[in-house]
């Protein structure tokens, strides 16, 4: 199996993409995540649609918006709003977890390895097969 983080951004405009994608996939829609971390002394938050592998293939998406919009627990914004009305629409609770920043990678890569050991731990993703 291949588990792939896609990145559409940061979270400005583009999250109206990640909702969009999150709706048009209900059917394949397994967990809505943010994932809350601090940069430069800021709290930020990453929104993540995961779907489910797909068959054949055994592809899994991880559609993320990367560490863009403002942590709704410090400081409640209309990107985060939108977000949880999505959720509440497909019917989907928003996991939250506390990661590391991305800037403590030397690349993105390592950064979205790391999270997907987070997820697989966390039983959210499949184990390695």
């Amino acid at each position: 199996m291949i588990q792939r983080f896609i990145e559409l951004g940061e979270g400005f405009s583009d999250i109206y993409e990640l909702i969009e994608l999150a709706k048009s996939n209900r059917h394949r829609l397994a967990h809505l995540l943010a994932l809350n971390t601090t940069i430069n002394g800021k709290e930020v938050t990453s929104l993540v649609a995961v779907l489910q592998p797909t068959d054949p293939g055994d592809f899994q998406a991880l559609y993320i918006c990367r560490e863009g919009i403002p942590n709704p627990t410090v400081l409640p914004n209309k990107r985060y709003e939108l977000f949880h009305i999505a959720a509440e629409q497909l019917n989907k609770n928003i996991i939250e977890l506390d990661v590391k920043p991305s800037t403590l990678f030397a690349e993105k890569e390592l950064y979205y390895q790391y999270l997907i050991g987070i997820l697989r731990m966390n039983h959210f993703i499949k184990p390695l097969q």
